[in-house]
Formats: C-alpha cells, sequence, structure tokens
C-alpha cells in the first residue's frame, strides 16, 4: 500500500518530538496499540536515527515509521539510512522533495499559501504538511480546498481532541498530532496505559479507518 494510502486509511500521524530515549519505546507501543500505526520521529530528537531502524525492524508491518523535522538534505540523507518510510518537513525545500522521490519516499514539506501547495506538487511531492494549521483553522482549508480540491492535506500544529474532527471535515487527508497527544507529563511519569487511552480518544474521533467502517 503506498503510503498515502495508508494515511488515509488511519487519519492520524503521531508526531515523537524529543521523547527521553529511555521513555521512546515504550511510548510506541502505546501508540501502536492505541490504534495510530504512523509515527514520526523528529530528527532533531536523542537517537532519533537509531529508533526508526529499530522500530522497522520491531514492528515491521505493523507500523509505518517516518521522520520529521527534516530542515536540510543531509538530516534527509541521514534519515533514509535509517529506514525512514517517508520524510517530513517544516518548510518546502525543493531539494528534500526531489531526493525523497528520488529514493522511492513520500516527502510531505511544511506549507503555508496555496502557491507552496502547488510548488510542492510540482517538485514531486504527493501530499503537502499545512502547518501550523491550528493558527489558520479548518475554514481555511475549506477555502484552499475550492480551488486546490485535489491537493492531499495534512494538517499539523494547535490539533487538539476538541478541534480535531472539524479538519478531517474540513477536507484533510490526515493530522499529524505533537504535544496534544504525546503528553511530556504522561511519559514523563511512565503512565502508558493513559497514552494508550488517549490514542484510542484521537482514533474515535477520526472514526474507523476506511474501509473498515462495515466491520
Amino acid at each position: 500500500m503506498e503510503m498515502l494510502e495508508v494515511v488515509r486509511k488511519h487519519k492520524l500521524i503521531a508526531i515523537l518530538r524529543q521523547i527521553p530515549e529511555d521513555k521512546a519505546d515504550q511510548a510506541a507501543e502505546a501508540l501502536i496499540e492505541g490504534g495510530i500505526p504512523l509515527l514520526e520521529v523528529t530528527m532533531d530528537s536523542a537517537g532519533a536515527a537509531a529508533s526508526i531502524s529499530r522500530w522497522r525492524e520491531r514492528y515491521g508491518q505493523d507500523a509505518y515509521i517516518g521522520a520529521g523535522t527534516i530542515l536540510d538534505l543531509a538530516t534527509a540523507q541521514k534519515a533514509v539510512e535509517a529506514g525512514a518510510q517517508f520524510l517530513i518537513s517544516p518548510h518546502l525545500d525543493e531539494e528534500i522533495v526531489e531526493y525523497g522521490v528520488r529514493n522511492g519516499l513520500d516527502v510531505w514539506p511544511g506549507v503555508f499559501t496555496p502557491s507552496e501547495m502547488v510548488r510542492a506538487l510540482k517538485a514531486g511531492a504527493k501530499a503537502v504538511k499545512l502547518f501550523p494549521a491550528g493558527a489558520l483553522g479548518a475554514s481555511y482549508i475549506k477555502d484552499v480546498k475550492g480551488p486546490l480540491a485535489d491537493v492531499p492535506i495534512i494538517a499539523t500544529g494547535g490539533i487538539h481532541l476538541s478541534n480535531a474532527r472539524s479538519f478531517l471535515d474540513a477536507g484533510v487527508t490526515g493530522i499529524g498530532l505533537g504535544g496534544s497527544l504525546l503528553d511530556k507529563k504522561l511519559i514523563a511519569e511512565s503512565k502508558y496505559a493513559d497514552l494508550k487511552e488517549l490514542a484510542r480518544q484521537f482514533v474515535e474521533i477520526a472514526g474507523k479507518p476506511e474501509g473498515d467502517r462495515d466491520r
């Protein structure tokens, strides 16, 4: 299954940013068990490349492990070497997009305007990351989707339990969840069962994965 189809099915991407190395494995396990198999490990995290490699080997086809905060080509290369299945950046850099495409990976660059969305697609991106989505609001997505209906948008930044559904209803393909899901207090206190339950709450809001709705 192509990575964008995985996003369409599950809708939620968990963003693991600077999770302590001794807690990252348990946090990832809780997220996957909670129903969120798409994990983005930000490359500014300690041990990011090692986590990507380890989780690829451990979870196989049960999870999809990508790299985030790809700020330059060198970081993209490091992520690819670690086995990342997709690359996400907070900005649009055509060189990163083209590098990912050459290596057979989806790259979802950060964009803010319709012009950047079109530039990203021309460079080879199959989807764009709208960041910071919370500052723009779901109405912005509805407006953009008028002329750019076919652009797959992954909304990230400022999305939480109370507004996630509004972004999905506005037409986004997926949602990136950072601090609203990866609650630092829960992780610091090793409350992984609570983290798993929080993941389940987001999954419930997102609805059953497409293809599973008749089950």
